[in-house]
Formats: C-alpha cells, structure tokens, sequence
C-alpha cells in the first residue's frame, strides 16, 4: 500500500506536508525551501536576515510559504518559528535544523577565543538541539516527523576546518543518534545530512580569498568522484529524501555526500596512471 501512494505522488514528494527551516535565506536552506515547496510541502523559513526572508517567501508565494525572525541560540524564538507552522499551517511534518556558523579559520587553538568557540557551538549545537525539542512537542502527537540536521563531513573527520566547527559538527551527530533512539520510540525519525564544502555564500563569506570557480575545483580534487561539482541542490535533494515517506524506514542516520572524500585516502597515489 505504501507503494502504491509513492508512484502515484512521485511528482510531489511532500504533498501536503509542512517544513520548518532555520537558516532558510540563503545557500542549502534557500534550496531547500524552494524544493520543498515544488514538492509540495509548505515552509516556514526561519532566520535572521528579514529582508532576505521576506523577498524568497515572495519567490515561493505567500500560500506555500512564511518567514519568522529566528536565532536558533535563543529558545523562545525557536519556539516561535515551530508554533508559526502549527498556527499558520496547522501541524509540523519536517523540522530542517540547517542553521550554522563558523569562527575564523586558520586560528591556533592557543589564539582561539572562547567567545568564538562558544558562539559556534551555540548556534551550530544548541541550534539543533532547540530544534529538535520543539519540534519534537508538535510532532508527538502525530507519532510521526522528521528532523533533518546539517551536518559536514567535519562531523567524521579532522583537519579540515576550525576547532569549534569540527566539534560542533561532531555533536551534531551526536544529538542525532540520540534523538534517533528516543523519538523513534514515538515514529520520529530523526537524521544528519553531511556535505562536504560547496560554493555557497557561507563558505565564499568564509573563503573569502578564493576566485570564483576555484573552490568547486578544489573539492572536485580532493574527491574520489570525478566529473561532477557538489552543489546546494544536492543536499537539498538528500533533505527531500529524508522529508519523504519514501525514508519511512530510515533513522539515526549520517548521509555523508562528499564524492567519496571521507571514504578513501589517495594521497598514495595508487591509482594514478
């Protein structure tokens, strides 16, 4: 039966589902919401960039679309953006915790500041713990939902990004796994998604001295996988999937999509011809 309602809605994957998702005006979360609302599904946007909200809900059209003010370090406005979708929409089916950020690269940990690391982990962790709790209050009653959270491929490695993102991104597994074991005693699901480094406006903000073209270069080298750029749909299209029914079986998960990056060590140069 199951089936059935998947061939029959494969061109609407997430018909008459709604979505929270943080950090939804730019990059991966704009993405995301876009594929989200063609899918079908409604979205709530929540972030802190109000004019840019404001302008992709008019993208997306105001019957399938709102924009909440959001910092996820601060609970009641997480709570906010949660019960926008419940009040506006009427239930919650996917909360995306795909808000994040980064302190400055290149720091030795003997220069990092405590402010920088704790802000990271504010939002990057306790984001997606607030996330996921409040989420969790309106799904319960359904006993069913999906929380999806933005991992990074510093979520399994070391080496690649500043202490604080890294460990950051290691709890996010964490929280993951956790919430996986508790919340799908309810029929929630909960899973990670774990990009490596596309060329978003988060990563150019933070990668300021690279030239247009030179970071999808620079990841397509580093990859297994050869011939193909990581991009922001690729990681919302990893979010559709987890937003479906078509993930109905899958939980406590980390997706890792990295063009096999994290799976295979070639600085022995083994295969090169």
């Amino acid at each position: 039966m199951i089936y059935d309602k998947l061939l029959t809605s494969i061109g609407r994957r997430l018909e008459g589902k709604v979505a929270v998702i943080t950090g939804g005006v730019a990059g991966i979360g704009k993405a995301t919401a876009k594929l989200f609302s063609q899918q079908g599904c409604r979205v709530v946007i929540a972030d802190i960039q109000d004019d840019l909200g404001h302008s992709i809900c008019n993208e997306i059209g105001a019957e399938m679309s709102s924009f909440v003010h959001c910092d996820v370090t601060k609970e009641d406005e997480v709570k906010n953006a949660v019960d926008e979708a419940v009040s506006r929409f009427g239930k919650l089916d996917i909360m995306f915790n795909n808000a994040e950020t980064i302190d400055p690269p290149k720091v030795r940990i003997m220069d990092n500041q405590k402010s920088d690391f704790e802000r990271v982990v504010g939002v990057n962790v306790t984001g997606v713990f607030l996330g996921t709790k409040h989420a969790a209050r309106v799904m319960l009653p359904a006993k069913q939902g999906s929380i999806i959270n933005n991992g990074s491929v510093s979520s399994i490695v070391g080496g690649i990004a500043t202490h604080a993102y890294v460990a950051s991104k290691h709890a996010v597994v964490g929280l993951t796994k956790n919430g996986a074991a508790e919340l799908g005693r309810v029929g929630i699901k909960v899973n990670c998604v774990s990009a490596f480094a596309i060329a978003s406006p988060f990563v150019k903000n933070v990668l300021k001295n690279y030239e247009d073209g030179k970071i999808e270069k620079s990841v397509e080298g580093l990859a297994c996988l050869k011939g193909v750029n990581l991009g922001e749909q690729d990681i919302a299209e990893a979010a559709l999937y987890f937003g479906s029914d078509e993930s109905r079986c899958v939980s406590g998960h980390n997706f890792v999509i990295d063009g096999g990056f994290t799976v295979a060590n070639t600085s022995f140069g083994i295969f090169d011809q």
